[in-house]
């Protein structure tokens, strides 16, 4: 095998074994062996990509005949998608990077890690990572507050990658998995795979752009609301800190469930319940984030919240899990997204508390909703929360005359 000089787009066998840690006598003998499909003489992204997945398998003790066989049956379609999704080649040192952008190399580092992306990829700066960097330090020369951007880039990084997981894992469940339980050839199934990313993918960043542009202008005026009950309130709150409407709710006996009927169906449960959640939220409320059956969300007003709450209980099917949900109002500290303090632990120990069917609120909820039409509150007492050396004063919340 005689080894094609690098052309833009293209990698030299040297270069290619170096991305997957190996050997280029290594690499000949996976192309010799047909382990590398997407080889036709030249080391294309799709070829490299397949090399660095295939060192992974070996790393991982998988042997050639094993792989081979991945390989015929489609498992490993992955390389010609990395051609759609190729990135730019490295074309400085970070040291040289920093110079360019105007930035402390240790500031750049931690930025990547903050991220969610390794140091290690900026062994090789790229073009289009000089570029990112110029963007960061333009953004901190107009005075922006660092702490508050590298939250910004935490919570990107977050959710893009949550966004990325999905997408890959939606693609391989639903199109990747099929294809190969029909027996398809390896390199139809790459071929087909390929064809549909490159139909898809140009659809995900003007998604992403408009739904950034929807729910900016929601919370910008979430915001401006906000900020006068802020004005209006006596007691000033330390930086960082919000006021906010705090309701828990989860599916009472899900672990049972998932024992007497399966995972499967119990997550279908789930998925109902959190849909049923998310699509009846007051407009200034949302979800923060759901573990297992548990939904967290945040608001800013609790009367709203505990609305939302009793009617989501009410409009459970009988033949569905019923709901725990308790509601708190307090403040917490905003960091990376999510909120933190107190008052957010309090919150999820009260739907801790509550039965299949019930609402829950504390003393806080009961105040602010003085005066509000249609909500009863029938106090149960002072009870001692797990983690809180002060009793709690609960009540379960219903619609009045219900």
């Amino acid at each position: 095998m005689t080894e094609p000089q690098s052309e833009a787009g293209l990698l030299t066998l040297a270069q290619t074994a170096a991305r997957a840690a190996v050997s280029p006598a290594t690499v000949r003998r996976w192309v010799r062996e047909g382990l590398i499909p997407g080889y036709e003489g030249t080391w294309t992204p799709s070829a490299v990509a397949q090399a660095r997945v295939i060192a992974r398998l070996r790393s991982r003790g998988h042997t050639l005949a094993e792989i081979k066989q991945a390989s015929d049956k489609g498992q490993l379609a992955v390389g010609p998608i990395e051609n759609l999704l190729n990135t730019q080649e490295g074309r400085y040192t970070l040291k040289e990077a920093a110079r360019e952008a105007g930035l402390d190399r240790k500031l750049i580092e931690r930025m990547y890690t903050t991220m969610g992306l390794s140091a290690l990829s900026l062994e090789s700066v790229s073009d289009e990572d000089l570029e990112v960097m110029k963007y960061a330090a333009a953004m901190l020369a107009t005075g922006f507050p660092l702490d508050a951007y590298f939250q910004l880039l935490r919570v990107y990084g977050q959710a893009i990658a949550q966004i990325a997981d999905a997408e890959v894992r939606l693609f391989h469940l639903y199109i990747h998995e099929p294809l190969m339980r029909d027996g398809v050839p390896g390199v139809q199934i790459a071929e087909e795979m390929e064809g549909l990313a490159r139909e898809v993918l140009p659809f995900a960043a003007p998604l992403m752009n408009y739904l950034h542009a929807r729910f900016l202008a929601h919370f910008v005026e979430q915001d401006v609301v906000g900020h006068m009950e802020t004005d209006l309130s006596e007691d000033a709150l330390a930086e960082g800190r919000v006021r906010v409407a705090i309701a828990f709710a989860d599916l009472a006996g899900y672990s049972r469930l998932t024992v007497e009927l399966g995972d499967e169906v119990a997550v279908d449960a789930v998925e109902r319940f959190v849909d049923a959640a998310e699509q009846t939220l007051p407009a200034d409320a949302r979800v923060i984030k759901t573990l297992g059956d548990e939904v967290m969300v945040v608001g800013s007003d609790p009367v709203a919240l505990t609305v939302w709450a009793i009617e989501l209980q009410a409009g459970i099917d009988a033949d569905e899990p019923s709901a725990r949900i308790g509601v708190h109002y307090g403040e917490a500290l905003y960091r990376d997204g999510d909120y933190y303090g107190s008052d957010i632990n309090q919150a999820s120990r009260v739907v801790a508390r509550a039965g299949g069917g019930e609402v829950l609120v504390t003393r806080a909820v009961v105040d602010g909703a003085t005066g509000a039409d249609g909500l009863e509150f029938e106090r149960i007492g002072e009870v001692r929360l797990k983690g809180f050396s002060e009793p709690t004063e609960l009540f379960i919340a219903s619609a009045r005359g219900s």
